[in-house]
């Protein structure tokens, strides 16, 4: 059954204060060190917004929910409660300027990705090296962090080593220990959930920030279909022997199809045709399906999305 057309393709909420809009997730400062996110149906790639799909916004925040409540003994997160199918208020914190990103196999399409940066030629990438010979969507002998730099306002993401890190005093030495084994504890445990679900982790980004006693916190998202690279352990086999991509659950359905038609860092991106924003939507719900094993039930109450949302965080207005 087709979903519905209802789309958040933004949350601009006059009665909330503090705006913060991001490429994704419309965000408003609270008292308290708190923070509420919400989580919009767009869908960024290439540092760029490319398209609005239905219900995303909700896929991706309880799909979310679903990685924060099963790694919570992992790492301290930053949701306090869920007012909303697409809201988080969360706990305010100070956000680490370093994105990090683990990856389990030798794949991605964007200028940081080490397949992109390989397949040019370089070998050391994030202060680490490559055999030669490595080809597309090879697992790697471990799981590697590659971190970059955490773009704000639009900005591109830059890959960083564990030197440069350091050295730019971006985190201290402690705080990168603590990410880095964070980090690879969490893509490990979400290897094997996924494993359990016939699916294979090959990616994935993880956000940090710390509170106001420093601890590190786990923020944003975790392991969906937008930070995360999903593909389907029963095709892998087959497309890596054939060189093809794999069958996956990201977000690359509509990046791979942008990044085909122009150069997506300096062109204008094409109109995206509805059948593609069609199947990039059932994606999404499929990828919620297929990782958590639920039945995903789409909130359609409200007159629209955004006006839902506008009752459901009415409580939270700082106006009359």
């Amino acid at each position: 059954m087709p979903l519905p057309d209802r789309v958040l393709d933004h949350a601009r909420i006059p009665e909330l204060s503090n705006p913060y809009f991001g490429k994704v997730r419309d965000c408003y400062d609270l008292p308290g060190n708190r923070r509420i996110l919400i989580a919009s149906d767009r869908i960024s790639a290439f540092d760029r917004i490319l398209a609005s799909i239905p219900f995303k916004g909700q896929v991706l925040t309880q799909m979310a929910r679903f990685w924060f409540e099963r790694t919570a003994d992992l790492c301290r997160n930053h949701v306090l409660e869920y007012p909303d199918p697409n809201v988080v208020v969360a706990r305010k914190l100070q956000i680490l300027p370093v994105e990090i990103v683990v990856r389990g196999y030798l794949a991605g399409t964007t200028g940081t990705s080490i397949l992109t940066r390989y397949k040019k030629g370089e070998r050391i990438l994030y202060g680490q090296r490559f055999p030669d010979g490595l080809r597309d969507h090879a697992k790697l002998a471990a799981p590697i962090i590659t971190p970059t730099t955490k773009a704000f306002d639009g900005g591109h993401d830059a890959p960083l080593t564990p030197e440069e890190i350091l050295s730019q005093g971006l985190l201290t030495e402690a705080q990168w220990e603590s990410v880095s084994s964070i980090a690879l504890a969490l893509f490990a445990r979400g290897q094997e959930m996924a494993a359990d679900r016939g699916l294979i982790l090959a990616d994935t980004k993880y956000e940090f920030g710390t509170d106001e006693d420093g601890t590190i916190v786990l923020a944003d998202e975790i392991h969906t279909p937008d930070s995360s690279r999903f593909w389907l352990s029963e095709g892998y086999e087959d497309a890596f022997r054939d060189g093809t991509r794999p069958p996956s659950f990201d977000k690359d359905v509509i990046r791979a199809w942008v990044d085909a038609r122009c150069d997506p860092y300096h062109d204008e991106i094409p109109d995206i045709p509805k059948d593609l924003i069609d199947r990039t939507a059932a994606v999404y719900v499929d990828a919620f399906q297929a990782i958590t094993g639920r039945t995903f039930e789409p909130d359609v109450s409200g007159e629209t999305p955004l006006a839902r949302i506008r009752a459901n965080l009415s409580r939270y207005s700082t106006t009359p």
